[in-house]
């Protein structure tokens, strides 16, 4: 079968364009030969602690220059879900700027008095009294949503708990799961998709990992290509019962392929 060419491309950000603040080799050329294309394309990734304009700077500060209306973070798709489902809603939040500022840009109340919502983001502080208040807010009516089920974050001194570990400990003590947002939900992907008024024959997701990036791409019926600069080894991929439609070395590999089909 045939592929249409290329017209979107999505793309996550750690591990494909940066390790923390270091930039992989040849993420800005890549990006550059996207800006000169003139195609469709977005950064995604499942941090939730900041804003687009917050994440170019970070970007930029590693010498890569992505627009701020190319970053696509898994607090915008949650703000943009739960317009969806319940426009003008209350949230209680446990989170940073990254989150409350894209509730609130949707026309979103935060408030602690019986809320339609709470929900859980990234943060690098999680605070014992919010958990406390986020559970007993569910046990009191509230819908339990999650920005990401990632169950760990890397940082300069190793591991640190995330989202879906504290989610885990709201759920454990309420009986109640949420519902996450972020990848590996191709929610993720198809409210980027919508955000670009993109088609999914036309995109391609790439990405550093098979449990999150692949398989959200594949299920929102996108081609994928994994690099292995980030978690997912070459050794590991045949480990999963599907594949991605390409695997190469690294971002660098993918400048040539720009503007031409896979």
């Amino acid at each position: 079968m045939e592929h249409r060419a290329v017209e979107t491309w999505l793309t996550d950000m750690d591990g494909v364009l940066v390790h923390e603040e270091v930039p992989i080799p040849g993420a800005q050329e890549f990006v550059d030969a996207l800006k000169a294309s003139g195609l469709d394309f977005m950064v995604l990734t499942n941090n939730s602690i900041f804003t687009p304009r917050d994440l170019r700077a970070r970007l930029l500060g590693s010498g890569i220059d992505v627009p701020e209306e190319s970053i696509w973070t898994s607090a915008l798709a949650t703000a943009q879900f739960l317009l969806d489902q319940r426009p003008d809603g209350t949230a209680y939040v446990v989170g940073e700027a990254g989150l409350t500022t894209a509730l609130h840009d949707v026309g979103y109340v935060m408030t602690d008095r019986d809320p339609d919502y709470v929900v859980l983001g990234e943060t690098r502080t999680y605070s014992f009294e919010a958990i406390t208040k986020a559970i007993r807010l569910i046990d009191g009516g509230a819908r339990f949503i999650a920005t990401n089920p990632d169950a760990s974050g890397p940082s300069q001194q190793g591991k640190l708990p995330a989202c879906g570990s504290v989610a885990a400990l709201i759920s454990t003590a309420t009986g109640r799961q949420p519902y996450f947002i972020g990848k590996p939900n191709p929610l993720m992907m198809r409210s980027a998709l919508n955000k670009l008024n993109a088609h999914s024959e036309t995109t391609v997701m790439i990405g550093d990992r098979m449990d999150t990036d692949i398989i959200s791409g594949l299920e929102a019926g996108i081609r994928t290509i994994l690099v292995t600069t980030g978690s997912t080894k070459p050794h590991e991929i045949e480990h999963f019962p599907y594949r991605p439609t390409i695997v190469c070395d690294s971002v660098a590999d993918l400048v040539a392929l720009v503007g031409r089909g896979l």
